[in-house]
């Protein structure tokens, strides 16, 4: 089964659905459109009767590089230099609330979440999804690394919690204040990532894979599992991606009158 998107592609074969980020000339960067059609995909695989396995990846070299730099427009042109700070908030949080929509789809959602990076993740494309997912796997090009700090910014989406739980504390905070870039070997080290696989052959060897895990164990089991695994996790994995979402909306209006802050053109 295949079904058409724009920015996204999504296949069902068995009991394994995929969700493919499709803009490999931006590098998969975060349009709206991509965020909606990503939600819209993960609720249409939630329901489905069929799958066990949902499986996020990536066309082209890239995994994803963030955010689409092209949707930024200067504060000034955005018709918010006028406004109060608290105006100023409510803005910014309205601009925030589709990437929070997408993270609390996936931490809510029933299904077996599987990260496939076929390349590097570097801004959102390495702090969104990585602390999550329940299974990561990686191509052997992978690297993650987040500019956060360097742009003024704050960890996004509950990524400072979810890094933390998956790799401590003192390793997180050196990928997310420092923005260090960590190869798919460190990945693999600190427990991050469970298997690499090559480049050549990425996707293939994700499908082969996972329906190997089929052949041998139980998929309502393994979605019992993880339900069991995450239901303790949930509350404070939301709350996390809320304090995120406030924090940087705090840190944005705070700072843009002096750093000639850019926000999303939702145009």
């Amino acid at each position: 089964m295949s079904s058409k998107y724009d920015d996204i592609v999504l296949t069902i074969n068995g009991q394994i659905g995929t969700i493919k980020l499709n803009r490999p000339k931006t590098l998969n960067s975060f349009s709206s459109k991509l965020i909606a059609e990503t939600i819209a995909a993960i609720r249409v695989l939630d329901q489905h009767p069929d799958t066990i396995f949902t499986v996020l990846t990536g066309e082209g070299r890239f995994f994803s590089s963030g955010a689409d730099v092209r949707n930024l427009i200067p504060l000034g042109e955005a018709g918010l230099g006028s406004l109060n700070d608290a105006e100023k908030k409510l803005q910014y949080l309205g601009e925030f609330m589709s990437a929070l929509e997408l993270l609390r789809s996936l931490i809510d959602h029933r299904k077996v979440f599987v990260l496939a990076l076929n390349g590097p993740g570097v801004g959102g494309g390495a702090a969104w999804f990585t602390g999550i997912a329940d299974i990561v796997l990686a191509s052997s090009a992978v690297y993650l690394q987040v500019p956060f700090s360097a742009l003024g910014l704050v960890p996004e989406n509950g990524s400072a919690i979810n890094f933390a739980q998956s790799i401590g504390v003192h390793r997180a905070n050196e990928f997310l204040m420092f923005g260090r870039k960590l190869s798919v070997e460190e990945l693999q080290q600190c427990g991050m990532v469970n298997h690499v696989f090559p480049v050549e052959g990425f996707q293939g060897r994700v499908k082969t894979f996972l329906e190997d895990q089929l052949k041998i164990n139980d998929g309502k089991s393994m979605m019992e599992t993880k339900r069991l695994q995450n239901e303790s996790l949930r509350s404070g994995r939301m709350l996390a991606v809320l304090n995120a979402v406030n924090a940087l909306a705090e840190r944005v209006y705070r700072t843009s009158s002096s750093s000639g802050l850019y926000v999303a053109d939702t145009g």
